[in-house]
């Protein structure tokens, strides 16, 4: 006997394609905003000031203020080529200083930022290099300057000259300095004036009257206390 095969149609419909199921994917896909190829305008971001950049600014203000505060009473201020020096030989240096000078390292840009409009501004052509300055306070000028001078024989700092410096509104070039370092002090021109007075050369001490007298011991009591006291700085 023969088999026959029935065949049963399915209750399921026939699956549609592959490519069918994925064209009518894409055409019900919603739209995906964050792939639109319309362009964004572009946003600029201010950067606001960084507390770094704010603490180096008030830095440099202070620093010209320290410069301005040591201007005051200022009878000399002096550029020292700075460059190779150690913290140890600032330190050193700084303790045979007399109290009256100064030392300050800053950059050239915040000293002359200082002195800009003023008589110190004479001290432009030190404005290059690394310098540290030497503000002193007092009228006696080379005794000012002479610890320098011996620092700089001791230690052999040779290359560690003046840069320039600026006295009464003039400028005093590295070359100039002799001038300074052997001005008299107020002592010697004292003791000047008085051997003048006292010469036998001079009529006018042989006709003084009491007065003068009374003005030349005061001259001598005054000269003698300046010179105790440049005995004691030594």
């Amino acid at each position: 006997m023969e088999a026959t095969l029935f065949s049963f149609p399915s209750s399921k419909p026939p699956s549609p394609s592959l490519t069918q199921t994925q064209s009518k994917t894409l055409l019900t896909r919603p739209t995906n905003p964050f792939l639109s190829l319309t362009p964004r305008p572009t946003r600029h971001h201010h950067r606001l000031p960084t507390i770094r950049s704010a603490i180096s600014r008030t830095k440099k203000e202070q620093t010209v203020e320290t410069i301005k505060e040591n201007l005051e009473n200022c009878h000399l201020l002096a550029g020292i080529k700075y460059k190779g020096l150690t913290v140890k030989q600032f330190q050193d240096l700084r303790k045979v200083l007399p109290e009256t000078t100064k030392l300050i390292v800053a950059k050239n840009t915040l000293v002359y930022k200082a002195i800009e409009g003023t008589p110190w501004e004479a001290l432009k052509p030190c404005m290059t290099g690394m310098n540290a300055w030497l503000f002193v306070h007092s009228e006696e000028i080379p005794p000012a300057i002479k610890p320098y001078r011996d620092f700089q024989k001791e230690k052999k700092l040779d290359s560690n000259d003046f840069t320039g410096a600026v006295f009464e509104g003039k400028f005093y070039a590295p070359g100039d300095f002799k001038q300074l370092e052997t001005m008299p002090t107020r002592a010697e021109i004292y003791a000047k004036l008085l051997g003048t007075l006292n010469s036998p050369a001079s009529s006018l001490v042989g006709t003084i009257q009491a007065p003068a007298r009374e003005l030349v011991t005061l001259l001598k009591a005054y000269v003698q206390k300046l010179e105790e006291e440049s005995g004691g700085g030594q």
